[in-house]
């Protein structure tokens, strides 16, 4: 990272863990101008800009400022990003299965959005310059939220951690295989097949980071790709590019999640 630049994760207390996978903290005072892409995570997002927030590309290129607030939901599809001035942002990263009831209403409704939710954080103001207080007072937010209708359903989870774990999910007939899909768009807002793809995506930039690391088509092979050609085609979906032009033109958030966040795992147990 660039001097003065940061990525901080935290985890998140015992009682939240069934819904919160980390708390994150990013700052990046001197930003450039790049426009940055980034890759679907299987993870909705909760995330506040302290500093200046970015700008998002449409689908025809024009680029439009993002809200100081929002929830970004799940992504089947790649995004483009650019700073507008100093970066700082606290960002909570719910479960794949974790933010249906707080966001109170069905995920499926929120996939490759970023919807506005300023008035819910109306009153929440971390101080800038501390990543330790940001994500404190992040997690101290969301643990005073009420929490008694807030569920996990068991298939549905069982279904994430299998998928996490690179196993297959239960034999289903076909009546029951829809009605698990049905369950996923609710709770997860993509199919299971969407999210067993996308968590093989990011595996790849966790095995291209290792120290003995030789290559992404390596990396490929080694997070469950059978070529180099089946690489390709996702890092086009997921990324709009090729592995080559992402490494080189790549910088700042989009580095920095990257080298942190591109890990296998699944959610805690519920």
């Amino acid at each position: 990272m660039d001097v003065g630049e940061r990525y901080h994760e935290v985890d998140p207390p015992g009682a939240l863990r069934p819904w919160v996978r980390k708390v994150w903290t990013y700052a990046c005072p001197r930003p450039s101008r790049t426009v940055q892409r980034i890759a679907p995570d299987g993870c909705p997002e909760l995330i506040l800009d302290i500093g200046h927030p970015y700008e998002e590309a449409d689908a025809d290129g024009t680029f439009h400022l993002q809200s100081r607030a929002l929830f970004a939901g799940q992504m089947t599809r790649p995004i483009a990003i650019r700073p507008t001035g100093p970066v700082e942002m606290v960002g909570l990263r719910f479960q794949p299965d974790g933010a249906r009831d707080w966001l109170g209403r069905s995920l499926r409704t929120a996939t490759d959005l970023r919807l506005d939710v300023t008035d819910r954080l109306r009153g929440f103001s971390p101080p800038a310059g501390d990543p330790d207080e940001q994500a404190r007072q992040m997690i101290d937010w969301l643990a005073a939220h009420p929490r008694d209708d807030w569920t996990i359903d068991p298939l549905v989870r069982a279904g994430v951690e299998a998928l996490a774990a690179d196993q297959p999910l239960p034999a289903r007939d076909p009546t029951a295989r829809r009605a698990l899909q049905r369950r996923f768009l609710d709770r997860v807002g993509i199919a299971p097949r969407t999210l067993r793809s996308v968590i093989r995506f990011r595996r790849v930039f966790d095995h291209a980071m290792a120290e003995d690391a030789e290559g992404w088509l390596d990396a490929g092979l080694d997070a469950g790709y059978f070529d180099q050609p089946q690489l390709a085609r996702d890092f086009r979906r997921f990324l709009g590019c090729t592995a080559t032009v992402w490494a080189r033109e790549q910088v700042e958030l989009a580095r920095a999640i990257a080298s942190q966040t591109y890990k296998p795992g699944g959610p805690e147990p519920g």
